[in-house]
């Protein structure tokens, strides 16, 4: 049986990716974290105050990847929306097993 996805919600499908962007952004981030922290000095010589940039890493770039999935995905999803009204949706074949 053929199928077309009418419509995708734009909140929906953005809340899960950012959601999804975030999360996997901590596979790479959290390594990067325990390397950074291994090369950095403690303190920075110039200056005189602790180093952050790694903390402040892995706390802003969780919460960009989540900011900006959700607004792309959301944006790519009401695109979708308006183009499925003129030319159709995304077909594909369903079928179902009964058991």
């Amino acid at each position: 049986m053929k199928t077309q996805i009418k419509r995708m919600s734009p909140h929906q499908n953005g809340k899960v990716f950012g959601l999804l962007m975030a999360a996997s952004s901590l596979v790479f981030l959290i390594p990067m974290l325990l390397v950074m922290v291994a090369a950095m000095p403690e303190m920075d010589q110039e200056m005189g105050f602790f180093a952050a940039g790694p903390a402040v890493m892995c706390v802003v770039f969780p919460i960009l990847y989540l900011v900006f999935g959700y607004v792309f995905i959301a944006i790519g999803c009401m695109v979708y929306n308006t183009i499925a009204k003129f030319v159709g949706g995304i077909e594909f074949d369903l079928e179902r097993h009964e058991g």
